[in-house]
């Protein structure tokens, strides 16, 4: 059996030994230990995780920064850790490409359980059954890849993006509202969902649409949500 591989970024001594022994508690003993953005950036190139443990606040570059240049190569789950509580933070971490988000100061036990919730929706995607790929206009989906193309090229979409374009192209034609989309994806609560999805749906606009200000595959319902179409059926 896989022994998963647990990234924790952090320049504080304190902080990553409290989460290592949580973590170790849990049954987690592959952890990689990193102090600054640059160096995370890079062993996450040289020895990729299977989650990763990332403050916001580092000696160099910002977490928001590292989430982003890791994007371009994995969609590992990322988890932000911040002293930030504000609103525009969290969605911040979110529409970089982060997974989850826990504020400052938290529970060591809780942020290992959050790992471990990741860890196994990362599993469940990596094992379902995806029978072939979902073809939409110019579009290629491929479940079992997590990849989507448009003319060949493939999208560098976050882990969130691509479970939102997967989830409305197995629901061709069909509205989705926002809440079922954040349910769906997030596997919480819906309440004040509204400012997450849009994020989401703006970025994933901004890389799927020729003209993201008119979009021809995401269609925005007023008052009732979205749904993905095949411009060459309108």
């Amino acid at each position: 059996m896989k022994e998963n591989r647990i990234m924790i970024v952090d320049d504080e001594p304190d902080i990553l030994y409290l989460l290592e022994r949580a973590l170790n508690i849990e049954g987690f003993f592959n952890i990689i230990k990193v102090e600054n953005g640059l160096a995370a950036v890079d062993t996450c190139k040289q020895i990729p995780p299977d989650i990763i443990i990332l403050d916001v606040m580092l000696p160099d570059i910002d977490g928001y920064e590292v989430c982003k240049r890791i994007r371009q190569f994995s969609h590992c789950p990322i988890l932000f850790l911040s002293s930030k509580n504000d609103e525009v933070d969290k969605i911040l971490g979110l529409a970089v490409g982060g997974d989850d988000y826990v504020t400052k100061p938290f529970s060591p036990k809780e942020v290992a359980f959050r790992v471990k919730a990741q860890l196994r929706r990362a599993e469940y995607r990596q094992s379902s059954v995806q029978p072939h790929t979902i073809t939409v206009g110019k579009l290629v989906i491929d479940p079992d890849g997590c990849r989507a193309s448009k003319d060949g090229t493939d999208m560098e979409l976050t882990a969130k993006e691509f479970e939102i374009l997967h989830l409305m192209a197995q629901n061709i034609g069909r509205v989705i509202s926002r809440e079922r989309l954040y349910e769906s994806i997030w596997k919480e609560d819906s309440f004040g969902c509204d400012n997450t999805i849009m994020v989401h749906i703006r970025h994933l606009r901004e890389k799927l649409e020729d003209n993201p200000t008119r979009p021809q595959y995401i269609i925005t319902m007023k008052g009732l949500g979205y749904k993905l179409v095949n411009p060459d059926e309108k």
